[in-house]
């Protein structure tokens, strides 16, 4: 098992290059400057091709990638072209903020989603199945930036009972939350259900009832460990999008986090911001999935690391 875990964390060398080549080459491709995006007081041109000589950007483009991977080799990934700060800093003083935003959503999506896959199996074609199924369905298919506006039209404008700007107080983080938690809600919901209805028709469930044993031990007992497994497979991933940060949800709402900075720099050609929340990204994702492998090994005994 160590040796698999080492071999994994390795992969990620070349898996965080092959992102940063492309997201480097992305970001550059886009025309415009850093420093020519200032409409209120334009620079001269002679300035912003004085600031492109400063920070590089006039060099050929694999030569700009170069001198990135050899300080990102440093674990410095360099400092923001548009604010007076390092990337990291910038990182560390607003993922926090997108971290608890996201762990609130998930906790929120786990709290409703699993207990309603798990009684809209065992209702069948009932009426609460029909009702989950359809929550579920609105909720994958609606946007979430439509359910955004919906909400705060509703619960802000009209009865003025949430306040929709900030952060840092519960009243802030309601419809945020919410609105977050509404999409992975809807999937981890038909996913679970559907896991559910597959794992009660198996054999060793109708061989446990035979043996007499109450519905609640084959339920608990035998069928929902075994469900669980492809809710573990989607639950990394998107464990690691909700916490790095949901850029719509937080440019509506202005929540201070890593998504909306990373909106607003790529607006402002902020190439090493850019490429700090990409990296970010790619790396948490990675650990996502080798946490949800590992984690196969513990739902399910059969499921065992091979050579």
């Amino acid at each position: 098992m160590l040796r698999y875990v080492i071999r994994r964390l390795l992969l990620l060398i070349p898996t965080l290059f092959f992102v940063a080549l492309i997201t480097f080459a992305l970001a550059h491709a886009a025309p415009g400057s850093p420093f020519d995006k200032n409409e209120n007081r334009p620079l001269p041109q002679s300035t912003i091709d004085r600031l492109n000589r400063l920070y590089g950007i006039d060099k050929p483009i694999h030569e700009q990638f170069i001198l990135y991977m050899g300080n990102l080799l440093r674990l410095d990934l360099g400092s923001s072209l548009v604010k007076d700060r390092t990337v990291g800093e910038i990182i560390s003083s607003q993922f926090p903020v997108s971290a608890q935003l996201g762990l609130q959503a998930l906790l929120l999506a786990l709290a409703v989603s699993l207990p309603l896959g798990v009684i809209s199996a065992l209702k069948q074609n009932s009426g609460v199945d029909y009702a989950s199924m359809l929550f579920a369905t609105i909720g994958t298919t609606v946007p979430s930036f439509v359910i955004a506006i919906v909400a705060i039209y509703i619960f802000a404008v009209n009865l003025k009972l949430i306040p929709i700007v900030g952060w840092g107080t519960p009243k802030h983080m309601i419809l945020p939350t919410i609105i977050l938690s509404l999409g992975a809600m809807a999937f981890l919901t038909r996913i679970t259900r559907a896991s559910m209805l597959e794992a009660i028709r198996q054999d060793y469930v109708r061989t446990a009832r035979s043996k007499g044993l109450s519905e609640q031990v084959v339920i608990v007992g035998h069928t929902l460990k075994n469900a669980m497994i492809p809710v573990a497979t989607i639950l990394g991933p998107a464990t690691a999008g909700l916490i790095t940060g949901s850029f719509i949800i937080e440019t509506l709402f202005s929540v201070p986090g890593i998504g909306r900075e990373f909106i607003l720099s790529i607006n402002r050609r902020d190439y090493p911001l850019i490429m700090g929340v990409f990296l970010l990204y790619a790396f948490l994702i990675a650990v996502a999935n080798l946490t949800v492998d590992l984690v196969y090994g513990l739902i399910d005994p059969r499921i065992k690391v091979a050579k």
